[in-house]
């Protein structure tokens, strides 16, 4: 009995409330004569917003990095000094152009540091030992290379001439014992052996002239052949008389 009435108590509470909740809704008004309208966008909308201030690819003001900001003032000088107008395209092109040659030197850098030689060696076909592999290493004290030398420039072949040459120098030099030769060795090996710094260079410059001509195929005229003649020869003297 005593839980009836409670039950009864708790509906007549709550019943109030659920039913002042009812009254204090109200209906939104429908707007049933207003007719609806199909709205399109502009043919011309595109041409309307074309131009820089509506291009938000493009970086400007202190979202820019120095390197943009500097080709900006250049390109701003160039438009005030002499009325040209380099489009934005061309600018970033640049930056873009600007960046690999950076990247490039990096790497060039890099390589440099690395190997202690120059990057287009990289791409170059291997230096080939100084001595072709079919001259024993005996041969080299045995050749008469005045007479080889004498015989390549009566035939014109300027470009053997110079090899001969080289032998020579390589020559003097095991024999004045400034290197160790032999015919595996490249002349970078013998341009580390040499200690005397003015018979390095003059070494150096040789060689850079027999590569240039022998392994790079390159053919010389007499002109050419006398005047690099003159540094071999000077090599050879030096290393001579010391």
């Amino acid at each position: 009995m005593i839980r009836l009435v409670a039950t009864f108590y708790c509906f007549f509470i709550l019943f109030p409330g659920l039913a002042q909740g009812e009254k204090d809704s109200v209906p939104l008004p429908q707007d049933t004569n207003t007719k609806l309208v199909l709205r399109t966008l502009d043919e011309n909308l595109s041409e309307k917003y074309q131009g820089k201030e509506f291009n938000y690819d493009i970086k400007d003001g202190d979202s820019q990095n120095l390197l943009a900001r500097f080709l900006n003032w250049v390109m701003n000088g160039l438009r005030n000094v002499f009325g040209i107008d380099i489009p934005p395209g061309i600018t970033q092109l640049m930056e873009y152009l600007i960046y690999g040659l950076m990247g490039a030197l990096a790497i060039y850098l890099l390589i440099r540091f690395l190997t202690g030689e120059n990057a287009s060696a990289i791409f170059r076909k291997k230096e080939a030992p100084a001595i072709n592999l079919n001259l024993a290493e005996e041969h080299i004290e045995s050749l008469d290379l005045d007479a080889l030398i004498s015989d390549a420039i009566q035939q014109k072949n300027y470009r053997l001439a110079i090899r001969y040459h080289h032998l020579k120098v390589l020559k003097t030099l095991s024999q004045h014992q400034i290197i160790e030769w032999h015919y595996e060795k490249t002349n970078q090996d013998y341009e580390k052996e040499i200690k005397v710094p003015e018979t390095k260079l003059l070494f150096k410059d040789v060689s850079y002239l027999y590569d240039h001509i022998w392994y790079g195929e390159q053919e010389i005229d007499e002109f050419k052949y006398k005047a690099a003649q003159m540094k071999f020869v000077h090599l050879n003297n030096i290393s001579t008389h010391g």
